[in-house]
């Protein structure tokens, strides 16, 4: 194992939602947050377009890659290709209950096959210096989640993965669908405490259905780190205060107003390369949570920015509508 990696807190990989343009937003807020990409599998760093599916900003770092895929050499090959990009993480998925992994005999179906995960594990290990870590569930299906965990921390360990992230629920691989995996199999973030007791060394990261940063904290009483997914995606103006509750540093900005003001840039670099604004400001739909004048923020977006030829212009109009009402009150 590496000298240890800071996961105090991270940004879920989510797909369709985690791109560039989301993890550009997201590093405005935060500095020190670990930030991932969406899963992209190994076929695809392999022999698809790296450009569009793995490139990256400078400024995004500390940034893992996700992989899909259950084969050590295709893994090791593609970790080689991440590293040389710059990735800081090599992340494998064992956790993704699509029809598409389901498939391709990967994600979480991964559970039922932890010496496998640790041949790639100890494949990605051998092939790259920088830190190799899986995200996990508790069990698929029938399986019992102590016996099912225990086994996949024990496997990942042996084969020298730097940490590993835990989403404490079950996936159903059949009769539940992808969004019904991610609410309906019950929370136990006691068994995944218990886990880390179990392996000390190991470290570990807490994921699913953490809420908000008050909620995510006391867990690192008993873990290395906290994971938040869609709560962070739904109401990213939170992560302004990740880095002064959980690193004991100043946010980079002083509110959700600047932030917009220091995405214009980004947003105004790409669209001259082509790409279009709903693409960027589809992230920003949950700025301004439960301020007067969210609603119309959101709805001049959703109905202004794809329109032909729509630019910046776009977003500061519906930042108004926010900037009004605070101005009046």
């Amino acid at each position: 194992m590496l000298n240890p990696i800071d996961i105090r807190f991270s940004v879920a990989p989510m797909m369709d939602w985690t791109d560039r343009h989301c993890r550009v937003l997201h590093r405005l807020m935060t500095r020190r947050a670990r930030l991932y990409t969406e899963m992209v599998t190994t076929g695809a760093v392999i022999h698809g377009d790296r450009a569009r599916l793995l490139g990256f900003s400078a400024g995004e770092h500390p940034l893992a890659v996700q992989l899909g895929g259950s084969e050590p050499d295709a893994l090791a090959k593609s970790a080689i290709i991440c590293a040389d990009l710059g990735y800081d993480e090599i992340n494998l998925n064992c956790g993704c209950p699509s029809d598409r992994v389901q498939s391709g005999a990967f994600g979480a179906c991964l559970m039922r096959e932890p010496a496998l995960v640790g041949e790639c594990v100890a494949a990605m290990k051998a092939a790259v210096r920088i830190p190799v870590t899986v995200k996990c569930r508790i069990g698929v299906d029938e399986q019992e989640p102590r016996g099912a965990l225990w086994a996949m921390a024990e496997s990942v360990s042996k084969a020298g993965a730097d940490a590993l992230f835990v989403h404490a629920r079950k996936a159903w691989l059949k009769g539940l669908s992808p969004k019904e995996n991610r609410d309906v199999p019950p929370l136990d973030y006691p068994l995944v405490h218990e886990l880390k007791r179990a392996f000390p060394a190991m470290p570990m990261s807490i994921n699913g259905g953490l809420a908000s940063l008050a909620e995510a904290r006391p867990h690192l009483e008993q873990l290395d780190g906290v994971m938040l997914g869609r709560a962070a995606y739904h109401d990213p103006g939170m992560l302004l205060s990740v880095d002064p509750e959980f690193f004991g540093e100043p946010a980079p900005f002083q509110s959700v107003f600047d932030v917009v003001e220091a995405y214009i840039p980004y947003i105004e670099a790409r669209l001259a390369e082509g790409a279009r604004l709903p693409d960027m400001t589809r992230h920003m739909l949950g700025f301004f949570t439960g301020m007067p004048g969210a609603r119309q923020f959101r709805r001049h977006l959703a109905c202004e920015a794809v329109k032909r030829g729509a630019g910046v212009e776009v977003l500061r109009a519906a930042v108004t509508h926010v900037a009004r009402e605070a101005l009046a009150a």
